[in-house]
């Protein structure tokens, strides 16, 4: 069943008149092939994670405006991606246009904020009926839940729990919605990164006090990890299970995820380690990035093909006693699947979906594993 997360909404400006197809066609076909077929729409809503396009438009004196609404089940960063890409269109149909992205609607925080609005008013006709020997229990309730409220913290108005100055150790989470989450939990001393670069606020809290950094499960949490490597002084690293975001983690798992947390220092050790391959896949490797290309080699690691990555899935096909397949694109099951039937030992690419199943038969390496 699909599950719509975020609703990606930009408008659009046509220097002619056109139709509903053909903002459907300039939406598939100009964003095809730019991300591989992990972020490709045809290949996303075929397995549910992009649902319905709906696109409104009106014609007027050779102009045609409108709106074009993407509902998607991806995590945060991959619909970043697509919005950025529906952006890029430059023609709909024969004439020039101009598509700019109005917001992405995060569909769980509206209707969490419908179910607050609507508890509110189930609260307050209760407290009318409520007998006064009760009315105590309430104000306590309520007490408990205003001290659950975030505040802004520092020069970029970090959203925080209360707790963040008087104790010594603080949990570092990603955005607002994972502040909140472990608020309602019980966790005060809590404080929100609020995007990819590390604040300075961020940078001097790991510098005074034993701060855990309690990261996604997703590439956007890698991503994140990678950067807080570079420049902030955390001590531990605590990840939501793959594939979950903080936000939504239930009271169990948040206690699990922070009880296995790992000391940074295990972590770098991991990331200094460098896996041993011949120079020829390390000089491809070096070679693809940026490319959006793929080399095959046979066993004696000669090159035998070299193709576009949007075309690798389905001409892999073509090759036989390919030995190796390095690619600049994203390791998915419908690659790994085709590796295994085809026995190829080794998939080399700039990074390995979350939801890939490790294979028996296959090696799954990534760039910046075979390259120090």
């Amino acid at each position: 069943m699909f599950t719509v997360k975020y609703v990606i909404r930009a408008g659009f400006e046509v220097d002619g008149v056109v139709e509903k197809p053909d903002v459907v066609g300039a939406v598939f076909g100009q964003t095809e092939g730019l991300f591989g077929s992990e972020l490709d729409l045809r290949e996303l809503q075929k397995s549910g994670r992009i649902g319905r396009i709906e696109i409104e438009l009106e014609s007027k004196k050779d102009r045609t405006t409108g709106k074009i609404i993407i509902p998607t089940s991806l995590d945060r960063v991959s619909t970043a991606i697509i919005a950025a890409s529906i952006e890029a269109i430059d023609r709909i149909g024969p004439c020039s246009a101009r598509i700019t992205l109005e917001k992405i609607e995060d569909v769980r925080e509206t209707k969490r904020k419908t179910i607050i609005e609507r508890s509110k008013e189930i609260l307050q006709k209760w407290n009318l009926e409520t007998r006064p020997e009760t009315e105590e229990i309430f104000r306590e309730v309520s007490e408990t839940l205003r001290v659950a409220r975030v505040v802004s913290y520092g020069p970029e108005k970090l959203t925080a729990g209360p707790d963040v100055d008087s104790s010594s150790e603080i949990i570092l989470v990603e955005g607002r919605a994972d502040v909140i989450n472990l608020l309602k939990n019980g966790f005060q001393n809590v404080i929100a990164l609020e995007g990819a670069k590390v604040p300075n606020t961020i940078i001097k809290l790991t510098k005074e006090k034993e701060v855990t950094a309690f990261l996604d499960g997703d590439h956007g949490g890698d991503l994140i990890l990678k950067e807080l490597l570079q420049v902030a002084n955390v001590k531990y690293v605590a990840r939501a299970p793959t594939g979950k975001e903080v936000e939504e983690l239930t009271s169990r798992e948040i206690a699990e995820a922070l009880r296995n947390k790992v000391p940074i220092e295990e972590i770098r050790a991991k990331k200094r380690q460098k896996v041993l391959v011949p120079k020829q896949m390390v000089d491809a490797a070096k070679e693809l990035k940026g490319t959006f290309e793929a080399v095959l080699f046979n066993g004696k690691m000669e090159q035998v093909g070299r193709l576009p990555v949007s075309e690798l899935a389905d001409k892999i096909k073509d090759f036989e006693d390919i030995d190796t397949v390095i690619f600049d694109g994203v390791i998915t099951q419908r690659i790994v699947d085709i590796a295994g039937e085809r026995n190829i030992k080794y998939l080399i690419a700039a990074r390995v979906s979350d939801v890939v199943k490790q294979p028996l038969n296959v090696h799954l390496l990534t760039f910046d594993e075979i390259m120090s």
